[in-house]
This record gives structure tokens, sequence and C-alpha cells, in this order.
């Protein structure tokens, strides 16, 4: 049977990752977190002291950016892959509310986007993979053979996004996290490079009142229609 490269764009806490990640468990494909990736570029400035207020100092950051390799490698312990970061996991580092409220002016810059487009496409030269971004089914795989692109009520993303980050400890309030995702859709969408649009072929699903069971049916069926 042959394989395909599935696309899953959306906005933030829309539940790209979890949908993304169900697929490629069940279908026995790689999962890449193209997200991620831009988070740990965040991180990596961060860490490096490239940030001027809520912008990093892109003449230093480009000079640097060939020296910021980032994988991916399965956990056995919780079943899912890792993000490293110049060969350090940086899972937990990089979903943080700081990294969250730093990564769409990171994520804007071109040639950002480009690097990692680059690491992106040679990630799925073999297909048999799904990634989720913002920019998967337009820019890194405009060919790709199922593209979906996940939406939801702002409010919605906003009580999910609180939920995640009190599983992990970290104090937020419901009004933070909103302005958040309210600033990063903004920048994510008028964005000159590889902005978060629908793509003209993909199939839309607003998840807002979709159990994620409701929602893995609906995707599955768009698989099997494609194959």
């Amino acid at each position: 049977m042959n394989r395909i490269t599935i696309a899953v764009d959306g906005y933030s806490s829309c539940g790209k990752s979890t949908i993304a990640k169900d697929l490629a468990k069940t279908l026995k494909y790689t999962y890449i977190d193209s997200g991620a990736m831009y988070r740990a570029v965040t991180l990596y400035a961060l860490e490096h002291n490239l940030f001027e207020g809520d912008y990093p100092n892109e003449t230093v950051l480009k000079k640097q950016i060939n020296q910021i390799h980032i994988d991916f490698r399965y956990n056995a312990a919780t079943g899912k892959s890792d993000t490293f970061l110049n060969g350090e996991n940086v899972e937990k580092e990089i979903r943080s509310m700081e990294v969250a409220g730093k990564v769409s002016p990171v994520a804007a810059i071109g040639f950002v986007r480009e690097a990692l487009v680059r690491q992106q496409q040679e990630m799925g030269k073999n297909k048999g993979i799904v990634m989720d971004g913002r920019d998967i089914g337009t820019v890194v795989f405009p060919d790709a053979e199922l593209k979906i692109f996940v939406t939801a009520r702002p409010e919605v993303r906003a009580h999910r996004r609180l939920a995640e980050l009190a599983a992990k400890g970290e104090n937020a309030t419901f009004e933070e996290v909103l302005d958040n995702l309210t600033k990063r859709d903004l920048i994510d969408s008028t964005r000159k490079d590889g902005p978060l649009r629908q793509a003209e072929d993909a199939v839309v699903i607003d998840n807002s009142d979709l159990t994620v069971e409701e929602q893995n049916a609906i995707i599955l069926k768009l698989f099997r229609d494609v194959k």
C-alpha cells in the first residue's frame, strides 16, 4: 500500500498535535511536530539572550541559525516523540508560557522559516508522515495527498490550553491564555512568510464540540477516502 503525506494545519491549541499524533500512531506513520521546531528555535534564542523585548535580534540569530539542529526521538516511556535541540531533550522547556509568548515573532522571520522548512521537507521526503503546523499544506507540503485544517472557538482553545498548563504545574489565568492565543492568531495569520491559512483543497474540521473519538473517526474516513 502506498504511503502518503498528511498535512494538519490550524490555530493554536485547537488539537492539531493530538490529531496528528493519534493518526500517525494508528497508521504507523512518522509524526513531525513543526510547531515544536519553532518553539525550539525560540528556546535557543532565550537561552542565548537574543531577545530584545518581545523580538529576537535577527542579525545575531541569522548568523547562528545553522548552528540550531532539531530532531525528534521516540520516548519508550511515554510512547511519544520528544523534541531535541542540539542533542538535548527540551520537550518540557518548549511548552512553557515563556516560550509560547515569544514563538510567534520568531516563526514570522523569513530565514528561520526557510531553514526549518528545509529540515521538514528532508524529514518527509520518503512519505508516510503526518506533520502539523500552520503552513504545512500551503508551503511545506503543498502536494500532500490529505490536508486537514483544524479550528475551534477561541474560548474553547483557551480552556484546553489552560488545562494543559495546569497539568504541568504551571500557573496562568484564563485571561492570560486567551490573550496569548489571540495575539498568536493575529501574528500567525498576518506574517509575510508562511502565514496561517487554509489550503484550498484542505478539509476543515471545527472540533469545538467534538469528542476525540468523533474527531478521529472523521479523519480516518478522510484517509480511507484518499486511499
